[in-house]
This record gives structure tokens, sequence and C-alpha cells, in this order.
């Protein structure tokens, strides 16, 4: 777990650099020039220290953004929802099987990274720049291999019009072979993630679904107008949930579903 939240906290630069980013630090002026040595060392590493803190302020959010954690946590809610349960089980149990499940599936995303990145800069085999892009490799294979087509369209579209509604430039066709920009893969990649977890959610739903309506359908017919439905159909629920071994299923399916 040490691994996953070091390499995600390193990986968070990889969403804030782009090609102007990167070329306008190529063409920087050197502030050092005009600074005595100690205060150029001093502003540096004060800079340095911000960008950590920014870094470990926003790693959890970077958590959702590039691994599989939004598909589990809405299928669990769903789950917990089509129970009918409110707060059972609690908020602090479901995401924290929702974040080993995901260390689970991304461990070996988190292990090629900190061998071919975290490890090589620690030893001082790379600089930051190289270990950055060695770090975010693993993980742009992986969004790339379950991201759809159709989100990435989305958003290249969305960039490519934007851009020439600033240059007044004619349209183009988009270059193949080129990875998407993380700009581009990385909202596609949520959105992707967001419809996969509601289609998961509405197949657990349904089940407990057609229970609620069978409960009803039988407490009218028997004239017990007076009882409410969920009163059975509550425990009934549970208790369908128990027999097929639910939690087991539903894990199971979840985490093949990134076999």
């Amino acid at each position: 777990m040490k691994r996953l939240w070091i390499t995600l906290a390193l990986l968070t630069p990889l969403a804030l650099l782009t090609p102007q980013i990167a070329l306008a630090a190529e063409t920087a002026i050197d502030l050092g020039a005009f600074l005595p040595t100690g205060a150029a060392i001093s502003s540096g590493r004060m800079f340095q220290l911000l960008g950590a803190l920014t870094v470990l302020s926003i790693a959890p959010g970077l958590l959702i953004m590039v691994t599989s954690f939004t598909r589990f946590a809405i299928a669990l809610s769903f789950l917990r929802s089509g129970l009918g349960l409110q707060s059972t089980p609690a908020n602090l149990v479901l995401i924290s099987l929702a974040l080993f499940m995901t260390y689970f599936v991304m461990e070996p995303t988190v292990d090629k990274a900190w061998t071919e990145g975290m490890a090589p800069l620690m030893e001082n085999r790379l600089d930051e720049r190289q270990a950055i892009e060695h770090i975010g490799a693993p993980f742009r294979d992986f969004m790339i291999a379950h991201v759809r087509d159709k989100d990435i369209r989305l958003f290249e579209d969305l960039r490519r019009s934007k851009r020439l509604k600033k240059s007044g430039a004619s349209p183009e066709s988009a270059q193949s072979g080129e990875p998407p920009a993380y700009s581009v893969l990385i909202p596609a990649f949520m959105i992707s993630e967001l419809r996969r977890g509601f289609e998961i959610g509405f197949l657990i739903v349904v089940p407990f679904l057609a229970i609620d309506i069978i409960v009803g359908v039988v407490t009218m017919s028997m004239g017990m107008m007076m009882l409410p439905p969920a009163t059975i159909s509550l425990p009934a629920k549970v208790l369908f949930f128990i027999l097929i071994d639910g939690w087991n299923v539903l894990v199971g399916s979840l985490v093949r579903s990134y076999g």
C-alpha cells in the first residue's frame, strides 16, 4: 500500500504536464543567473516543498482518477441501495474494501511503476523528468486498456474544436498512432469507469427490485394494507444475498472485470 501512495503522489505532475508547459520549461529564463547562489538554492527548495505539499493534497483525487477505485465504489454503493440499507455496511467499511480491491487490481501496475521509475529515481539513476515518464507509463497503459474509444474521441474532438476556435484554423483530421494526452485520457477513463460502474450497479439492483415487487404484490393480494412491504422485503433480500454468497460473487466479478 505504501508503494501505491508514493507512486500515485509522484504521478500527479503527469496530469498537469502538457506539451505547452514542457516547451515553456525548456525556454524559461534562468532566474538563478540573477540571484546569488545561496538564494537560488533556497528558492529551489522552497518550490520543491510547495510542490510536494500540492502533490500530497491531491493524492486522494489522483487515486480516483487513474485507478479502478471509481468502479468499485459505485458498485458497492449500488449494492447498499439495492439492499435497502441506509448505513450498513458503513461508509468506512465500503471505502476500505474498495481501496484494498483497488490495490489488488493495481498491484502489477504499481510494481512496474516502482521498478522502472521510483526505484531508479531514489538511486539517482534517473532525473525527475525521466522518472515521471517511467512512473506514468504503466498507469497510461492501464487506462488505455480499459477506456472506451468513444470517450477518447469525445475529448479529442472537444480539445480540437477548442483549439480551432482560438486559432481560427480549418479542421484537420486527428493524427493516428499517437497516444492520447493525459488531458484527454484521464477524463475519458473516468467517464468510462462511471459508465461501467452504473452498468454493474444496474445488474446488482435488478434482483433486489424483483424481490420488492414480489413482496409488494403478495402483501397486497393478502390484504395486508397496513404492513409496509419493506418490513418483509428487507430480510428477504438480505437472506437472498447470503444464500448466493453475494460478497464472494460481487467482489470476484468486479476484480475479474479488469482481467
